[in-house]
């Protein structure tokens, strides 16, 4: 058997790993925000506990330690892993609040726990953009490395607009003297905050997803069309 054969071979357990990984990540990112939402603003899942958003939280943490079993050598790739694992891990730690905010949501700490954890999930998006960007890197398909950089890119200008408006909304509602046009605005904005929220969420949400699902596929097909799964040597100097 060839050297690179021999490579290949002694990769694919960690490549199976990488594909679990890529798959609970792609179908814990909706279920997660179907939870967690599901769970803070209505009573559905209520019987259940805080056992819904601690379940689909955590579905992050496992994609994630399933993907650090590739190519665990490389510096950048890891370092970009953990930085997504820690964000992953707060988010974990704050689900349960969620549930409790929902039965007392007047009470200031859990609000802020929820706040925090809104924060955090977006820093953990754009961290496991970035961490996408890594691992396609490492992958032998060109057009991919390019979709990438792209969404990316597209992924972080929604989030930054996203958080400027949301930071720009707070701090309106402090002004006094507001003409009455942008008062009106602003209470219609208030009553349908939710909503227009969610969906200026939903897609860096779903560009996420659509990341995640061609990755998968190129691995996918590395795999049954006997590609170089081989680590592209990095440009030189």
């Amino acid at each position: 058997m060839s050297a690179p054969a021999e490579t290949n071979a002694e990769l694919m357990p960690s490549l199976r790993r990488l594909l679990r990984g890529l798959s609970a990540l792609f179908w814990g990112l909706p279920l997660a925000l179907i939870t967690c939402v599901q769970s803070a603003v209505t009573d559905w899942l209520r019987p259940l506990g805080m056992l819904p958003p601690i379940i689909t939280t955590g579905l992050f943490l496992y994609g994630l330690n399933e993907l650090s079993h590739f190519q665990k050598q490389e510096r950048v790739w890891t370092d970009a892993l953990d930085r997504t694992k820690m964000f992953a891990l707060v988010n974990l730690g704050l689900s349960p609040f969620i549930y409790w905010w929902n039965q007392f949501s007047d009470n200031p700490f859990f609000t802020q726990a929820i706040i925090v954890m809104a924060i955090s999930s977006l820093l953990f998006l754009v961290s496991l953009n970035f961490l996408l960007q890594r691992l396609t890197a490492m992958l032998p398909d060109e057009m991919l490395r390019a979709e990438t950089k792209v969404f990316t890119q597209m992924n972080l200008g929604l989030i930054a607009g996203l958080v400027l408006a949301m930071a720009l909304f707070q701090l309106l509602t402090y002004v006094s003297d507001l003409p009455v046009i942008v008062i009106k605005t602003l209470d219609i904005l208030n009553a349908t905050r939710r909503a227009w929220l969610l969906l200026l969420a939903l897609l860096p949400l779903a560009m996420t997803m659509t990341l995640l699902w061609k990755t998968k596929e190129v691995v996918l097909s590395s795999i049954f069309g006997n590609r170089d799964l081989l680590v592209p040597p990095p440009p030189k100097s």
